[in-house]
């Protein structure tokens, strides 16, 4: 090929290679086996070039590469480099990493509970621990070159995105930042923002995946390609893909073929002719179980698979099926390794903790090839799956959408047994940007050809939805930043409050919402235009129809002012009947979702906030505690009594009753049907309604009557117009009352948390008070709360063991809300302790809605849950882990989990508690030590 070249084009292609040979990226091209994708060369140059770089690529496309460039180019250069992740797990792995290619020496760890090598140039850490430093003013941060933000569309994190935003504000100018994301719609407007705080940031998109993905449905025996074509194989080519016509036709006929209870035939049931069809029709369709599709995958060669499976109990009864089928994965000679590696990274763990752990039916299973992995497992046996996964020695995992979250795991296949999740709310379809990253986990690079999506078929399933989400890439990276009160008194100890004022106005935040602005500026614009037009529509030659028009709507919202006042008066005697209700009351309930007959075992709580709740939940009345004749205990609310209620029957409650035993639900719940099933509540008599004696009402009906423009043969067309504009002008208003609410949203709200820490005295102007700087040492959701406990002695006197139960309930929060029955907690000085503790919290929150701090919004404290207090208290007083699991109901990974972040915020305290004439820094040290210990101490990740 050289011999085609003229001389001067040799000449010139030479001087290109000897170029490229000089940059840093030619020694470090060579430390892989593989040639750099286009995307990572380019973000590669960009940061040789002192730019810079925003990396927004598909999951397994090998953007970390770029991050490793970061770090190569800081020890070429003699600089430091800070490699940030969001959990510990991903920076465990990463360090791992790390140490195999430049060695222990000069590669560190800082996360929350591990601390090795701090000082190495290249440290790995958590965002966390960043944000920490930055405000902390480290000295570690001498030198810094290069700080690479792994996994950083999290800042759309509700709960931890704002440290993201911190981080990025804070960081000194000479810092280059690399940042590495998931394929987001929004790319070039987050770039855009790092450009506007960072400088020149350069935007490099891919959206081509390394593996080609097939996408697939299991039906019955049968796998169908989602696509006929897919040429473009999952990607975002330009090629149109058609849904395959037999998934299409499959789809119709499961639809049709739904039973009509109403297709009788001479009062029996359809011919059995037409019955042994629909048997043989659906013997091609069904879903097929767990063990089926494992055994499938394997037959085609498309393990190692991960299965998506939205609950824990799910995970793990997959995995007892796969045990029951007698699926076998591995040969001998797998099985030996898997037990040798096994038993080698549970060494350290106590036979009577395995026993406890289910250890060996899980060590049964992954002789076998097969696993579950969640959060629910201890995070050393989670950290055992993902090796042996890795290896190929695990060939199937039932996994949560957690495993979906940067851990390197990737697979031949991945399953999606259904694309509807509990959000926490309600069950929700999965979104185009959550498929997206659950099924990027298949095609492994460098060893699959091609990756394969497969859905399991279910009753109902739309093809063309599934399509929509295999297509679509909608991931828009929307901020969660949030000022809080620590931030509040760091920012002003730095800067003072004017210029921290001027920082949080450049948040990504801030950014989105001015951007959102100009829309809705445009959109009002439009509106006006056309209130114009309506305006000319209502003329009308009689006289003043917008005057007319206003005397009509008064009286419409007169009637329905009245109707509103009707309905509170009933609500008000509701409330009444409720307040005079006692245990063993037998009452019916007149609506909702748990109508019908109901014992009372509990009265209710007073009016006001409950328990456990994020944001504000206020209540008109008690909510009384009942056992429903189904047998379900529920905590009920006012709007389940629309109308007074009273007293049927009474029953005694036995003491022995227990709520959460179905057992003793069951018999009580039949005592209740024997003792009022006959009985029938009374119906309520209407009452007069209030509009029909009311003056205002006849006043106004009196002067619409009179008006010129009543007599108008048109009156209703003009009426109609009138009515268009003012539903125009009200929504113009909203939209002239939001561009007023999103500018300067972010630095509104920094006033008024400066406002609340100031009458506290954390802060005097510009000066941030002992008080101040002792919460800008706490961190977390109710750093004010464990503040104000500090300051006014809570905790002091407290032994270990109470005082782990006591800062338990400023990081516990409860996976589902559970009213039924208060938590247990331990007694004397600590239970005085938690009780106060609420107190405070009540105090605080009438301060946070008084100076219009909104928790809804995300910011301030939300109420101290007591649920981990017993399990903290006894595991920090050295009970066996046994004992702890089994009263506390609680999965041994949640478990450590929590202790993880009881440990954490006790370290904060012990550096934020008085020096002097207090016991709370030497006690939350000693309660360190007492809750790490066992299966706490030997997870390294938590």
């Amino acid at each position: 090929m050289t011999e085609d070249l003229t001389p001067a084009e040799a000449y010139a292609a030479a001087r290109a290679r000897n170029a490229d040979q000089a940059t840093a990226l030619a020694p470090f091209r060579e430390m892989y086996e593989f040639g750099l994708d286009p995307f990572q060369i380019e973000a590669c140059q960009a940061l040789e070039a002192g730019k810079g770089v925003l990396v927004a690529a598909p999951t397994g496309s090998g953007k970390t590469i770029v991050g490793e460039f970061a770090v190569h180019l800081a020890l070429t250069q003699g600089r430091k480099c800070f490699y940030t992740t969001p959990i510990k797990a991903l920076s465990n792995q990463k360090f791992a990493d790390l140490v195999k290619r430049y060695g222990p020496e000069k590669v560190g760890l800082l996360t929350g509970d591990n601390s090795v090598n701090g000082d190495a140039p290249i440290v790995v850490m958590t965002t966390e621990v960043l944000r920490n430093m930055l405000y902390a003013g480290s000295q570690a941060l001498s030198g810094l070159g290069y700080v690479v933000m792994d996994e950083v569309h999290y800042l759309s994190d509700r709960f931890r995105g704002a440290v993201w935003e911190e981080v990025i504000i804070h960081l000194p100018e000479s810092v280059t930042l690399v940042s590495l994301s998931a394929t987001v719609s929004n790319a070039e407007e987050f770039g855009d923002w790092l450009d506007t705080v960072r400088g020149d940031t350069e935007v490099i998109v891919s959206e081509s995946r390394p593996v080609p993905l097939w996408q697939h449905v299991l039906a019955g025996r049968r796998m169908y390609d989602l696509f006929e074509e897919e040429t473009d194989h999952g990607g975002r080519g330009a090629s149109r893909r058609e849904l395959n016509p037999d998934l299409l036709r499959l789809a119709r006929t499961e639809n049709q073929r739904t039973y009509n209870p109403r297709d009788r035939r001479r009062g029996k049931m359809v011919r059995e002719a037409d019955r042994e069809r629909e048997r043989r029709q659906r013997s091609r369709i069904w879903t097929p179980g767990r063990p089926e599709v494992i055994d499938r995958l394997d037959n085609e060669g498309l393990l190692p698979a991960i299965t998506f499976i939205f609950s824990r109990a799910g995970c793990e009864a997959a995995v007892q099926q796969c045990l029951y089928a007698g699926l076998r994965l591995n040969d001998d000679e797998g099985r030996r390794r898997v037990r040798e590696i096994v038993e080698a990274r549970t060494a350290a763990i106590p036979d009577e903790d395995l026993h406890v752990l289910g250890y060996y039916e899980w060590l049964e299973a992954l002789e076998r090839g097969i696993a579950a992995h969640h959060a629910g497992m201890l995070p050393t046996f989670k950290e055992v799956v993902e090796e042996l996964f890795v290896r190929g020695l695990v060939k199937a995992v039932f996994a949560t959408e957690t495993l979906a979250l940067g851990i390197n795991m990737p697979a031949r296949s991945v399953v999606l047994e259904k694309l509807v999740k509990w959000n926490g709310e309600q069950h929700a379809d999965i979104t185009p940007g959550e498929y997206t990253q659950l099924t990027g986990r298949a095609g492994r690079r460098g060893i699959d050809v091609e990756g394969h999506a497969v859905v399991l078929w279910q009753r109902g399933l739309d093809p063309d939805h599934l399509a929509g989400l295999a297509g679509t890439r909608t991931y828009p990276l929307r901020s969660s930043f949030r000022p809080s009160y620590n931030m509040a008194v760091n920012l002003v100890e730095q800067f003072g409050r004017h210029r921290s004022r001027e920082l949080l106005e450049t948040s990504f935040a801030q950014f989105q919402a001015d951007r959102s602005v100009v829309g809705i500026s445009r959109q009002v614009q439009r509106n006006e235009e056309g209130l114009d037009g309506y305006r000319e529509g209502m003329t009308c030659h009689l006289g003043d129809f917008e005057e007319y028009a206003l005397l009509r709507r008064d009286l419409k919202d007169r009637e329905t002012e009245l109707a509103k006042q009707g309905a509170a008066q009933r609500r008000a005697q509701a409330a009444a009947s409720l307040e005079k209700l006692k245990p063993g009351d037998v009452i019916h309930v007149p609506t909702g979702k748990f109508a019908g007959l109901a014992l009372v075992l509990d009265p209710g709580i007073p009016a006001g906030r409950t328990n456990g709740h994020r944001g504000f939940e206020h209540h008109d009345g008690p909510r009384p505690l009942v056992l429903t004749a189904e047998r379900q205990v529920k905590r009920l609310a006012s709007i389940d009594f629309p109308v007074p209620v009273e007293a049927l029957e009474r029953m005694r409650i036995p003491k022995t009753f227990n709520p959460r035993s179905p057992q003793s639900r069951r018999d009580l719940a039949s005592a209740l049907r024997s003792k009022a099933g006959h009985i029938n509540p009374e119906r309520q008599r209407k009452q007069r309604s209030g509009a029909a004696d009311d003056r205002e009402i006849a006043r106004l009906r009196t002067a619409i009557r009179a008006h010129p423009c009543h007599g108008c043969d048109e009156r209703e067309d003009h009426a109609r117009w009138a009515e268009r504009y003012h539903r125009l002008q009200r929504d113009t208003k909203q939209l002239e009352r939001r561009i007023e609410g999103r500018t300067n949203t972010i630095a509104r709200t920094f006033d008024r948390i400066v406002a609340l820490l100031t009458e506290l005295d954390y802060l005097r102007g510009d000066d941030v008070t002992d008080n101040g700087k002792r919460l800008a040492r706490l961190y977390g959701e109710l750093d004010l709360l464990a503040s104000e406990c500090l300051r006014e002695g809570v905790w002091e006197g407290l032994a270990p063991a109470e005082l782990a139960a006591c800062v338990s309930a400023l990081v516990y929060e409860a996976r589902q809300a559970d009213d039924a029955v208060a938590p247990k907690v331990p007694g004397g000085a600590a239970k005085a302790a938690l009780a106060e503790m609420v107190h405070i919290w009540g105090r605080l929150d009438a301060l946070e809605e008084e100076f219009k701090i909104n928790q809804a919004e995300g910011v301030g404290q939300r109420e101290p849950d007591l649920g981990f207090a017993w399990a903290a208290y006894q595991w920090a007083s050295d009970k066996s882990l046994d004992e702890v699991l089994r009263e506390a109901e609680m999965p041994a990974g949640d478990f450590v989990r929590w202790c993880k972040q009881v440990i954490d915020v006790l370290g904060q305290i012990a550096a934020a508690a008085p020096r002097e004439n207090s016991t709370v820094a030497k006690n939350a040290r000693k309660a360190v030590d007492a809750l790490l210990r066992g299966v706490v101490a030997y997870s390294s990740v938590g």
